[in-house]
């Protein structure tokens, strides 16, 4: 397997560096903390990944395509030099709740092209959602962000080890990094299926037990496959799931 990235929310400093303290045991099984950028937060994306960048070697910001302006340079580009921070994953991002926050009508490939013309430096990823619509149509949008300069990419959770694989074998020669989160509850089940138009296969089941079977099931296939493995423990005990999918393996 190349990499294992780890998601973590960025509440709050003090909550992140506990929760980076903890992955400290799993240093030698962790490459990269991948941190989200959300707007009910205070910390931002490229602040977090600062933090965890002084825990782990390579920390990624997300950045968020609507948040651009693409007739200014980069906001964050001063930070991410002076932070030594060499990769970021480019997102389009959810419409903000505060209606005085600004935003653009700016691509995923827009910023792409940005980064590799202000920070050509920096490894810039994107992501795949492949539940958005037809592989036919998700294929193009990979295809245009590899044109625009995107190095990788990373999916949307995958549930179903055969959906994975059709995956797998429309983006032979792509590096990815395959997608898995825990859904411990039937309203979170339902939330997957009503906003993000998840099908999850008849044997799922919204356990903490199943959720790390089926990650450690990625992982196997992802290490045989020489790709590599994104963990987003959103909404569980951070502790229970990471022990789970690396112990006993």
């Amino acid at each position: 397997m190349k990499r294992v990235s780890v998601e973590l929310i960025p509440r709050e400093p003090k909550q992140l560096r506990e929760e980076l303290e903890f992955l400290q045991s799993y240093k030698d099984r962790i490459d990269i903390i991948n941190i989200p950028d959300l707007l009910r937060f205070e910390t931002r994306s490229w602040e977090g990944a600062a933090i965890a960048q002084e825990y782990f070697p390579v920390s990624m910001p997300h950045i968020r395509a609507m948040d651009v302006d693409l007739e200014k340079p980069l906001s964050m580009q001063g930070f991410l030099r002076e932070k030594h921070i060499r990769e970021v994953l480019v997102i389009e991002g959810d419409p903000p709740q505060d209606m005085g926050h600004e935003t653009f009508p700016t691509t995923s490939t827009d910023v792409i092209r940005k980064f590799r013309a202000e920070m050509p430096e920096v490894r810039v990823f994107a992501g795949i959602d492949q539940y958005r619509g037809s592989m036919r149509h998700e294929r193009r949008r990979v295809q245009r962000k590899m044109l625009a300069g995107a190095a990788g990419f990373f999916t949307q959770p995958f549930f179903d080890m055969r959906y994975l694989e059709i995956y797998q074998d429309m983006l032979q020669g792509v590096e990815v990094y395959w997608g898995v989160s825990p859904v411990l509850s039937l309203r979170s089940q339902s939330y997957w299926e009503r906003k993000n138009n998840v099908v999850f296969p008849m044997n799922f089941e919204p356990t903490l037990a199943w959720s790390i079977a089926f990650s450690k099931r990625v992982m196997e296939f992802a290490d045989k496959q020489g790709s590599s493995l994104y963990l987003m423990p959103i909404r569980t005990n951070l502790e229970e799931y990471i022990k789970g999918v690396f112990e006993a393996l």
